[in-house]
């Protein structure tokens, strides 16, 4: 049975990337194949793929979803958007230093007023004055991770984009997509490999640490995914030929498996909770490309799962060794289910 600090790992603060490179897939890959470790780029992935495999990619799109704003009473507030639940409503995390009541207003981005309704937890229910997404779009700037230190500029507002970005509704890049242009999705297709999309749209969750050390006293943070009818018979017809479905980063990977809980991957939508540790057994995934993840993060432990604790623990300290870039605007893994 592992406990959190099993998820530990000291890295060496130079290698967080803070800003992308010249060319998505310009990065560098790991494959990890049991214990087995080799050292590519990213670009090599055409070669590793075999024509029949089924790419899974997640198309959410991040919103503008982080603003700074006034209370009534002339403090300051900053408030980021963790779902949108209706065309005039969100849920939101709002930071002040007194916490706003029911009722009350506050002015965000000196331009429009938004109500505080009713606590959920640790988020607040905001009240738009019109649509969610023009404001979101109009006022709000890119919410990058708090592990990046720069404010996001409009390069950012590119590259922390999947080219493929579709739904909007993430609040945090599916990052393992980020290393696709378009040349090699192209490339990838004339080689036939297969392409299928789900939703999930991330939460800023993804970026908090474990803090119990009994992981199944972990409450896990809620996501919404949508698989369509098309993706499960790709999936479905991908596995029944005898080749590999490939998760394009753990958000699709979790909205796979949880659309898989019944031991068959249905169609559909709801929110997820779903926990993956060591000892999980994956229903519909057989390999993972997938950046390097935060120490003691629940994504930590799902690529454990996936690849093997031992397989993880040596390749996240070959990373280390070799200098890789980790983090959203990092560099990449595929991985091979064990």
């Amino acid at each position: 049975m592992y406990s959190l600090s099993d998820f530990d790992f000291e890295l060496p603060p130079e290698l967080i990337a803070q800003t992308p490179l010249t060319e998505r897939s310009g990065s560098r890959l790991l494959q990890v194949d049991g214990a087995q470790l080799s050292d590519r780029r990213f670009s090599d992935i055409l070669e590793l793929l075999n024509p029949g495999d089924l790419l899974v990619f997640n198309d959410t799109r991040v919103l503008k979803a982080r603003f700074f704003g006034v209370k009534e009473t002339g403090g300051k507030i900053e408030a980021l958007v963790e779902r949108v639940l209706d065309t005039h409503t969100v849920l939101a995390q709002v930071r002040a230093s007194k916490s706003p009541p029911a009722g009350t207003r506050i002015r965000l981005a000196d331009a429009f007023d938004v109500i505080v309704g009713e606590r959920a937890g640790e988020f607040f229910t905001l009240k738009f004055p019109s649509d969610v997404f023009a404001l979101l779009e109009q006022y709000g700037s890119l919410p990058l991770p708090p592990y990046i230190d720069h404010a996001a500029d409009a390069y950012d507002e590119t590259r922390y984009q999947t080219v493929y970005a579709k739904e909007p509704g993430a609040v945090a890049a599916p990052t393992a997509g980020l290393h696709f242009d378009q040349e090699l999705l192209a490339q990838l297709a004339q080689r036939g490999v297969q392409q299928a999309f789900v939703t999930l749209h991330v939460g800023a969750g993804t970026f908090q640490p474990v803090r119990v050390e009994d992981l199944s006293e972990h409450q896990m943070h809620s996501e919404w995914y949508t698989i369509s009818q098309a993706t499960v018979d790709a999936v479905h017809a991908t596995r029944a030929a005898g080749h590999k479905v490939v998760a394009v980063g753990t958000t699709s990977m979790r909205a796979l498996e949880s659309g898989s809980q019944s031991g068959r991957l249905q169609a559909g939508s709801a929110d997820t909770r779903l926990f993956i540790t060591p000892g999980y057994t994956f229903k519909s995934v057989d390999r993972l490309i997938t950046n390097f993840h935060l120490p003691k993060s629940t994504l930590l432990m799902l690529v454990s799962a996936f690849a093997g604790y031992d397989n993880i623990r040596a390749a996240y300290a070959h990373a280390i060794r070799r200098q890789y870039r980790f983090f959203s605007y990092g560099d990449a893994m595929l991985l091979s289910r064990q």
